[in-house]
């Protein structure tokens, strides 16, 4: 992959965007394992908690689905990275390993996770069009930041949200089927005072 009319459609476009300074670092630093991952497990741990306190009949499936997705994720990428062995931009090392982008797909997943898991207690419509809107906001901050900041070719940043979307669908359907069962459920803490 380091010829042909993908790699010259990356090498304009980021041309346009490349400029490494600090503020694109800090948001591809978003991205970051040790950022995004506990972003989740603190969304995660207040869903399972709050769903078991309510009395969800499976509180802990959601919360898991998410953590469980999380942990797929370097088993999915880190092989297709070694198998497209894609060198990486100019600004970076000599190497290969770029594609997709493992930063970009780890904050669409966490980010996008967290807001799954705590979709039944934001309430509100409104609340819960702001909460996908602020992971758009994280997920696609990250993604300019590592363009400009020239960690990645666009490229690898769409490819990763491709990923990303893929196997955040699951968790987004398994939490709207969970919500459902539940929802028809009597909690033990219902019925006659």
């Amino acid at each position: 992959m380091d010829h042909g009319p993908l790699l010259r459609a990356d090498r304009w476009v980021s041309a346009g965007l490349l400029h490494p300074d600090r503020f694109s670092e800090v948001l591809s630093d978003l991205g970051n394992v040790q950022v995004a991952v506990p972003v989740l497990l603190v969304a995660a741990g207040w869903a399972a908690w709050r769903g078991r306190r309510d009395g969800a009949v499976r509180w802990w499936t959601v919360p898991l689905a998410a953590l469980v997705t999380m942990a797929v994720l370097p088993v999915l990428l880190v092989p297709l990275k070694e198998w497209i062995a894609r060198p990486g931009t100019s600004v970076m090392p000599p190497g290969t390993g770029y594609f997709p982008s493992g930063h970009t797909a780890t904050a669409l997943l966490a980010y996008g996770g967290a807001v799954v898991v705590l979709r039944p207690w934001l309430g509100t419509a409104p609340a819960r069009r702001r909460a996908v809107a602020g992971c758009a906001v994280l997920v696609l901050a990250v993604s300019y930041g590592l363009v400009r900041r020239g960690y990645h070719w666009p490229l690898d940043v769409v490819a990763a949200w491709c990923l990303g979307l893929v196997l955040l669908a699951p968790l987004a359907v398994l939490s709207r089927s969970t919500r459902r069962s539940s929802s028809g459920t009597a909690s033990p803490r219902s019925g006659p005072s």
